[in-house]
This record gives structure tokens, C-alpha cells and sequence, in this order.
């Protein structure tokens, strides 16, 4: 009989790469990593990894057990979350990662209601990067999650989640006065750190219009960016949720591009009914403008 849990250590290496990134994201040994997925090899009576070196890669028979992993992990949540449906009221923690702009703007009036509706569930958040979050559902890390995607970026299909739209909002060019983005092509630019989906949205968006960004200020928050915009520090795209009160002279132009947020959870867990509850509370949340 396979192990689910060693299943999920060899569905973590598909995606982490490393025996030591598996071990540093489920909070345990390398070596300990290496006896589960060994034991696992001898469950299943055929090779599941190939070792070189220090590299381990799987073997056509190891990709092909993560595929069935996958499946077997949705089952599993479905059950899960079936057992949830039967018990008396909403109760305990649900962990909810949340990219900043939308806990700061979405959340106090979803915790409000839910506090209202669910006064036993205790929903907790974690500020990640919409980049983070496959890795924090997969790891059990968070429960749900806010992804968004951008025109130029679009998000990446995981096998083992699975989601909802949430809302779609404009985005703007936050500048001394109206003017697109091919008008600054020699402006300095405010730009989020690299490797985040909102740089990337902003290079391809330059990009689009001729030119490569000449990057002034990396900042990792759209708020501390339009302070620094309103003092001529550069000029920067910002999504709706971050413009809803601008800094005093700035002016901020809708751009024909777009944001679009959804709610991420593990495969199987749709039916949960406290994921079902704050999916609920985030709807009664977003802005009637966003609707």
C-alpha cells in the first residue's frame, strides 16, 4: 500500500526540484526527505527517481505516480470537505494568503461579515505574493488563497488547484499629468521587485509600447509607489485596489489593461464550507464598481 504523505513528498519534488527545497518547505531533514521517498521506491517495486550526482530527477514512472498523486490528493479533500458539510456550525482556523492591496482594502469588510455571519471560524491571513501561493497551498501552508493575473502575465495552470473569478479592475498610470505609457519612454519608472507578476506585467507593458523601462525605485508596495510618483520620483502603473486614494497631485490615467484577481484552494476543496463561507464574504466585499 503507498504512503500518502511519501506521495507528497515525491508530488513536492516535482515541482520544488530539490531533495533540500522539499526539506526546507515541509520543515523537515534532507535525509529525512531522502528515507521517505526511499521507503516509497520500495512500496512501489520500481525506480521512481534517477540520481547523477547530487541531481535527482524523476523517472517516467515516478512523473506518472505524481499524476495519480494528484488525483488521489482531490479525492482526498473532497472527502474532507464532505465531513465538513455534516458538522454543526463553522469553527477553528482558516488560513487565507492575500497579495497586500487586496488585504487592505477587501478584507476588513469580509472579516466584518464573516465575524457576523461564522463568529467561531477564525480566518487568518498571510500576506504572498500571488507567485507564492501554488507552493503555500500545496505545503498546506494556507488553506485558500488571492492569485491575479495581468494581461501581459497570465497565470500558470497548476494540476493539483483549482479556483473561482473573483473580480476583474482597470489599471492606471500614475503621473504628474494624463498621457499613456508610450508617452514616457525616457521617464524614470517605480516598479515592483523583480521576479514579482506585477514587474513583469509593467516590462511587457512597456515593452508593448516600444521600450524597456529605465528603472528608478523597486518598491514592493503600490502605496509607498504613488507617494513617490506624486513627488516626481518617477511615473508607475497601479491596479484599481491601489488607487482608491491617491496622493495629492498626482494624476492617474485607466489604461486599456487589466487585473484580474481569483480565489485559489487545493483541488477537492471547493465544496469546504469555510472556504465556501469566505469565498462568500469576499464576494459581499469587492466593490460594487469591480462587481
Amino acid at each position: 500500500m503507498l504512503d500518502v504523505n511519501r506521495l507528497r513528498l515525491l508530488r513536492e519534488l516535482s515541482h520544488r526540484g530539490t531533495i533540500a527545497a522539499v526539506a526546507q518547505a515541509l520543515s523537515f531533514t534532507p535525509s529525512a526527505v531522502s528515507q521517505q521517498l526511499s521507503t516509497l521506491e520500495r512500496e512501489a517495486g520500481v525506480a521512481l527517481l534517477a540520481r547523477t550526482g547530487r541531481r535527482v530527477t524523476l523517472t517516467p514512472a515516478g512523473q506518472n505516480l505524481v499524476e495519480h498523486t494528484e488525483s488521489v490528493l482531490e479525492h482526498l479533500a473532497r472527502a474532507e470537505a464532505e465531513l465538513a458539510r455534516v458538522r454543526t456550525g463553522l469553527a477553528g482556523p482558516v488560513r487565507i494568503g492575500s497579495y497586500p492591496s487586496a488585504a487592505r482594502t477587501l478584507f476588513p469588510a469580509a472579516l466584518t461579515v464573516l465575524a457576523r455571519s461564522h463568529p467561531l471560524l477564525e480566518p487568518q491571513i498571510t500576506e504572498l505574493d500571488p507567485a507564492e501561493v501554488p507552493a503555500a497551498l500545496r505545503a498546506g501552508d494556507v488553506d485558500m488563497a488571492l492569485v491575479h493575473e495581468y494581461d501581459f502575465v497570465p497565470a500558470t495552470s497548476d494540476p493539483g488547484l483549482a479556483g473561482e473569478a473573483l473580480f476583474t479592475e482597470p489599471l492606471y498610470l500614475a503621473a504628474p499629468e494624463q498621457g499613456t505609457i508610450a508617452d514616457h519612454r525616457d521617464s524614470s519608472w517605480i516598479v515592483s521587485p523583480a521576479g514579482t507578476m506585477c514587474r513583469s506585467s509593467t516590462e511587457r507593458a512597456c515593452q508593448a509600447a516600444g521600450f524597456s523601462p529605465r528603472v528608478r525605485h523597486e518598491i514592493d508596495d503600490f502605496a509607498t509607489a504613488l507617494v513617490l510618483a506624486a513627488l516626481g520620483q518617477g511615473v508607475t502603473l497601479v491596479p484599481h485596489l491601489a488607487a482608491l486614494a491617491p496622493p495629492a497631485g498626482l494624476t492617474l490615467t485607466r489604461q486599456s489593461m487589466s487585473r484580474r484577481t481569483r480565489i485559489a484552494y487545493r483541488a477537492g476543496n471547493s465544496g469546504h464550507p469555510a472556504i465556501a463561507a469566505v469565498t462568500s464574504a469576499l464576494r459581499e466585499a469587492v466593490p460594487a464598481d469591480l462587481g
